[in-house]
Formats: structure tokens, C-alpha cells, sequence
């Protein structure tokens, strides 16, 4: 069920100048994994949906190691942008998220596709709070699911271990996964505008 239209979230262009201009100010590290995600970038623009899915994952899932934000940013939670991640090599599951969507988004997969998804997930006998990227072929259809903890993307029915609980991306908010009511999400929203005004500056959007 759709809760919010989000008007005000709505995509710009990918400018590839414009990001790797934004990463050079930040260092040489930086600008040296900046240019290889463009590069990514553009190889995932000729490649069908499922390829570019798959490498976006990997990619990501290479180059960041997963630490809590109060480890990366010495506060409790903080959204990173995908230059941020790749700045600190470092990100918890939002990040790893947020770097992948974007990332897809401007390699030309439309957004409308993609939703950023928090779930419970079982881990080592406990649940615990956590966000992946969901993929939709078509409206309705069975999502794939691209996450830090598993290597590979695979449809939601093979990650029995994770329950949705809110999804959402630049063009709405939804409880579940487009079905499942479970609670009202509405207070993370400024996390997420905060994210997308950073990444929109970064040339992303």
C-alpha cells in the first residue's frame, strides 16, 4: 500500500563530471574510486537489467566493509552518500543500500524498479533490524534482493531469513513490500531527504 507520494523526491540527470569534480576535492583515494564507479556505471548502461544488478552488487559489496555508523561517523545513525562509503571504504546495510540504488538509478534502471527495503532478518539465532535493495522486473512481480550479508542477488522467496517491514524510494514510501501493513515509517523520511539532497549535489541525480 502506497503511503506517501514524494513529489519532492523526484530524479534528475546522472552527471558524471560533476561527481568525479566532487570527488577530487575530497582526495586522490577518493577520486581514484570515484572514476572506477563511473566506469562501472557505464559498462552497467549497455548491459541488460539482471547483469547490471549483479555487478552494482559486487561492487559495492568489494570495496566497503560493514561497520555501524557509530564506528564510521561516531553517531548513531547516519545515511552516507555512495561518495561518502567510498571515501571511508566503510558503511552499514543503509549505505551499502543507498550506494546500489543510486548507482543503478544512473546506470538507467528506472527508479520506479527500485526500493530501498527495511526488514527483520535472522541472523545467528536473533532478529535484527536491516535494509537491502529490492529490484522489480515489473510492478508485482517477486523482487530480487541485493544485500551485503549474501553475495548474490536472489529472489525474496530464497531470503526466507528476511521480513519486510517498510520499503520506499524516490518516488514513494510503502508498507511491506507493496502489501504487508506493518507500522508507519513516516519519521525515517528525513534521513532519506537529507541523502538524496547530498547525492543530488554529487552529480548522482
Amino acid at each position: 500500500m502506497l503511503l506517501a507520494a514524494a513529489p519532492w523526491l523526484a530524479m534528475a540527470a546522472y552527471d558524471a563530471a560533476r561527481m568525479l569534480e566532487v570527488a577530487a576535492t575530497r582526495g586522490p583515494r577518493v577520486a581514484e574510486q570515484a572514476q572506477a564507479l563511473v566506469q562501472q556505471i557505464e559498462r552497467s548502461g549497455s548491459q541488460d537489467e539482471l547483469l547490471r544488478l549483479r555487478d552494482i552488487n559486487d561492487f559495492f559489496n568489494r570495496r566497503l566493509a560493514f561497520k555501524d555508523d557509530a564506528v564510521v561517523w561516531g553517531v548513531p545513525d547516519y545515511w552516507a552518500s555512495p561518495l561518502e562509503s567510498l571515501e571511508k571504504r566503510a558503511g552499514d546495510c543503509e549505505d551499502y543500500a543507498a550506494a546500489k540504488y543510486f548507482s543503478l538509478a544512473a546506470s538507467g534502471v528506472p527508479t520506479a524498479r527500485l526500493r530501498m527495503v527495511y526488514v527483520r532478518a535472522r541472523l545467528g539465532g536473533q532478529s535484527l533490524a536491516h535494509m537491502v535493495l529490492a529490484y522489480y522486473a515489473q510492478p508485482g512481480a517477486e523482487p530480487l534482493i541485493l544485500d551485503n550479508l549474501r553475495p548474490e542477488v536472489l529472489p525474496a522467496s530464497q531470503r526466507p531469513d528476511l521480513t519486510p517491514v517498510f520499503s520506499f524510494n524516490t518516488e514513494g514510501l510503502w508498507q511491506g513490500t507493496g502489501q504487508v501493513g506493518a507500522g508507519d515509517p513516516l519519521a525515517r523520511l528525513s534521513l532519506w531527504r537529507e541523502l538524496v539532497a547530498k547525492v543530488r549535489a554529487e552529480g548522482f541525480l
